[in-house]
């Protein structure tokens, strides 16, 4: 029989649940998904200076790139899953990698996220790997938020690029800021009239307070109407982001949060994720418009669908990555188990299936919080959390549920599958010598 939560008891699991936002973080390679991570580290309290992807001698790395392989080359080549806060919100955030040769890990984290974030270089714009990864999210009818990277840089028009993702994607994109300048002259970005909290058009001017991004920049709000901003920005650049934000208020698609979240809109946000120009506002509006964890179907051992609520539904959830060697100082392996209903507690006795069948009961006493490659110990998660669980024998897709729910078990919906991303395999001719290969 399952436990009956108290009144008390699922109004909290409802108001924590409400409170997550779980997401990944989808590009092609080095457009600078790594980089934004860690800026959302930076600007959540959780490091006091920003590392870098390829850092300078001495200089800091990305925190979630935490294999001497990626802080070698510069790329991301595991998934990490990292928690904190942010703004009153339990942020739980997947970095994938981009490069093709990881996209199995990536295909399976994007199924333990309720919304992603893409990121485009405004350079280059909508590239290959970063289609597949948003065909992966429409076929799970994941959300996705667009933060159009490296204004920084030259890069191409943001009409131009906004319509690329229209026409390349098959979505429609709503701008919700414009990038003032580019290159050497982006200052800022501008809030259109419709979605500034004043009902006016607001330019954000942003200021860099350390070198290459390592602490939050400083924002100055001004109407853009306003002679400090026409100062600011000078006359020309003034007048053409004027034009530019009447121009989206009549012609640009309107932003709705219930087509975002049928995924028929994608709201896309301008900045440079190095110097952390655009950063903040981008984090800000995620937390107001990205969902909490919601109801995921599932499949019982008899084949029926079913819908699991993740308040109503006692504790489960699954695996969806297996990671070896973490620590190395152990040879272990970690579990990465999205916990889909339900409140997790330290000690909980859970029944395990694999492939459909049930496989034993046991008790979960070591289940860890992550930060890339550190680990807490913890006493309670709630939907949406990822927990990290060492050596407890699970494999990839297992379905974990709660013992008290009963022995009526079921699985969750499978990971996808899809074909190889390589072609061939190089291995030495005499395994003996595999050493010197």
């Amino acid at each position: 029989m399952a436990d009956v939560p108290t009144t008390a008891a699922a109004s909290d699991l409802a108001r924590e649940t409400a409170r997550r936002r779980t997401f990944a973080i989808i590009s092609h390679p080095d457009a600078g998904k790594t980089t934004l991570t860690e800026k959302l580290l930076l600007y959540s309290g959780m490091i006091r200076t920003a590392g870098m992807v390829k850092n300078r001698k001495g200089g800091k790395l990305a925190t979630s790139d935490w294999m001497a392989m990626e802080q070698e080359r510069g790329i991301s080549i595991t998934s990490s899953a990292m928690q904190f806060q942010y703004k009153g919100a339990v942020i739980n955030v997947l970095d994938t990698p981009g490069h093709q040769d990881f996209s199995e890990d990536t295909y399976r984290t994007l199924t333990a996220a309720d919304s992603a974030i893409m990121v485009i270089d405004a350079a280059k714009g909508v590239e290959t790997q970063t289609r597949k990864l948003f065909a992966v999210c429409k076929l799970r009818a994941i959300p996705v938020l667009t933060f159009i990277n490296k204004l920084d840089l030259p890069g191409r028009d943001p009409l131009e690029l906004m319509t690329e993702v229209e026409e390349v994607l098959g979505i429609h994109a709503s701008a919700m800021n414009w990038p003032a300048g580019s290159g050497r002259e982006f200052v800022g970005v501008a809030e259109r009239a419709a979605l500034s909290a004043t009902g006016e058009q607001t330019l954000m001017l942003f200021t860099k307070n350390a070198k290459g991004g390592a602490a939050k920049a400083s924002i100055q709000r001004l109407p853009l109407a306003s002679t400090e901003a026409g100062d600011a920005l000078g006359a020309e650049l003034a007048k053409k982001l004027r034009d530019d934000l009447d121009m989206l208020e009549v012609a640009g698609n309107p932003f709705s949060r219930e087509a975002f979240l049928k995924g028929e809109v994608t709201p896309v946000f301008f900045g440079s994720a190095l110097t952390n120009f655009g950063v903040e506002p981008f984090f800000d509006a995620f937390v107001e418009i990205a969902p909490p964890p919601s109801p995921r179907p599932a499949i019982t051992l008899d084949a029926q669908p079913i819908t699991v609520d993740p308040i109503a539904t006692p504790f489960s959830a699954y695996v969806f990555k297996i990671q070896a060697n973490m620590n190395p100082k152990h040879r272990d392996s970690v579990a990465f188990v999205r916990i889909c209903s339900g409140r997790f507690e330290r000690d909980l006795v859970i029944r395990h299936y694999h492939r459909g069948a049930f496989v034993r009961e046991l008790r979960l006493s070591r289940p860890h919080t992550l930060m890339a490659q550190e680990r807490t110990t913890l006493d309670e998660a709630f939907p949406g959390d990822v927990v990290g669980l060492i050596n407890a024998g699970f494999a990839i897709g297992d379905t974990l549920i709660a013992a008290s729910a009963g022995k009526a078990g079921f699985e969750h919906k499978p990971l996808p599958q899809f074909p190889p991303e390589v072609f061939a395999q190089v291995m030495p001719a005499d395994l003996t010598k595999r050493k010197a290969f």
